[in-house]
């Protein structure tokens, strides 16, 4: 059977959205909790998902804002109806119902309002006997047997939630059985995640090697803090990272079972031109060498990703250099790890995020990781910006040059 239009239409969608993630059918689709083959067959157009939330989920990993979701639910809108259309035809009544492949019993729920649905006897709900054709026993709801075409199930609500429900020739005690098992379809379309068995604290205001960090702000701000305070301080003058941002993640289990942090994704969920602020420096003094696990991100990539840096250990008398380790590492409550790393830009005023993906006896996940308050990082660039440092003596902040940095 050739393809339809609409389901390359929405075949290309999926495509572009895999494309764009950049990883392996394997790996994404086990994001997505389904076998790669499942999610190949969505790229080439060669299945239609039952139900949407799976595309849901495709969307929001790879970034896709509102209105691409828009796009791409109405896509699997016109491909789902082109996929059953063909189903129907004269003297085939009976054929809708072996489509759907999860099971027998949602059958009937799942098919949409373009075809009649013959009376349920192919797939009988559990729990009452079944239905037996009309005119052989007495129904709790005296109905003719020719009922019409979009009959609807009595006491249903008729809102929709995101997918199609069309109901349709339902008869006697299966109306009750499989209004039941629809409702809970209807009130429960995925399975809540448990909590991740790892805990994690952030600080996103750390400068460089204690030294120094530069920030934004619209007007001249207070004197410069210590490092410690540079959080309120920051939030106080209205400040924004100013061509970096150094975020420190400290991750843990939370038992003895041993947790692998898989790898460390980067999300950039706005771009907007680097704000017309002056820049302001920090330069308090340098304090102890970095020891964490180093990252480094470049945010004016289309796709940026957490590259490993060398890390340096100052603990003796004399330091040495930790050669960079990729991913995976293992933490356990007693054994943590510390990531830090290093965002860049200097054509951007950014909006992002970090995803960590995770396993741990036999389960997989993904926590999102945003600043102190939940929010997304936030880094702009400040090349060409005004700079000024503080002076100390005579406490006021001085000009200094125009940045020319990358950042």
């Amino acid at each position: 059977m050739p393809k339809d239009a609409a389901v390359e239409e929405f075949a290309r969608l999926v495509r572009g959205l895999k494309a764009r993630d950049g990883r392996s059918y394997e790996a994404l689709g086990r994001r997505l909790s389904v076998s790669a083959s499942t999610l190949h067959r969505y790229c080439s157009g060669a299945t239609v998902p039952e139900e949407f939330a799976v595309l849901d989920r495709l969307a929001r990993l790879c970034g896709a804002d509102e209105e691409e979701l828009r796009a791409l639910e109405a896509a699997w809108t016109r491909a789902d109806a082109a996929r059953r259309r063909p189903a129907p035809g004269p003297g085939a009544e009976r054929e809708p119902a072996p489509e759907p492949t999860p099971t027998p019993t949602p059958t009937p729920e799942r098919e949409p309002v373009l075809e009649p649905e013959p009376t349920p006897e192919p797939a009988p709900a559990p729990g009452p006997a079944p239905v037996p054709r009309p005119g052989s026993a007495p129904e709790p709801e005296t109905r003719p047997e020719p009922q019409p075409a979009h009959a609807r199930v009595p006491g249903l609500p008729s809102g929709r939630r995101r997918r199609r429900w069309a109901w349709a020739g339902l008869v006697g005690g299966a109306v009750a059985a499989l209004a039941a098992v629809t409702l809970g379809v209807v009130l429960l379309p995925e399975k809540a995640e448990a909590a991740p068995p790892l805990t994690w604290t952030v600080a996103s205001h750390v400068w460089a090697n204690g030294c120094g960090h530069t920030y934004l702000a619209e007007r001249a701000p207070g004197p410069p803090p210590v490092p410690a305070d540079a959080r309120r301080w920051a939030g106080a003058a209205g400040a924004v990272h100013g061509g970096e941002t150094l975020v420190r993640v400290s991750v843990q289990g939370k038992g003895a079972p041993a947790v692998v942090l898989q790898a460390l994704h980067v999300r950039v969920v706005e771009r907007t031109a680097p704000l017309p602020w002056a820049a302001y420096r920090m330069d308090d003094g340098c304090g102890g060498a970095v020891t964490p696990r180093r990252f480094e991100v470049d945010l004016d990539r289309p796709r940026p990703v957490a590259r490993a840096l060398d890390g340096y250990d100052a603990s003796g008398t004399e330091g040495r250099t930790l050669p960079a380790v990729a991913f995976p590492y293992t933490v356990t409550a007693t054994g943590p790890e510390e990531l830090l790393v290093t965002a860049r830009t200097a054509g951007c005023d950014c909006r992002w995020y970090l995803e960590l993906e995770w396993s741990a006896e036999g389960r997989t996940g993904t926590v999102r990781i945003g600043d102190e308050d939940g929010e997304p990082f936030r880094t702009s660039g400040v090349r060409g910006r005004p700079v000024y440092g503080y002076d100390s003596g005579g406490r006021a902040w001085i000009t200094g040059r125009e940045s020319g940095q990358g950042g």
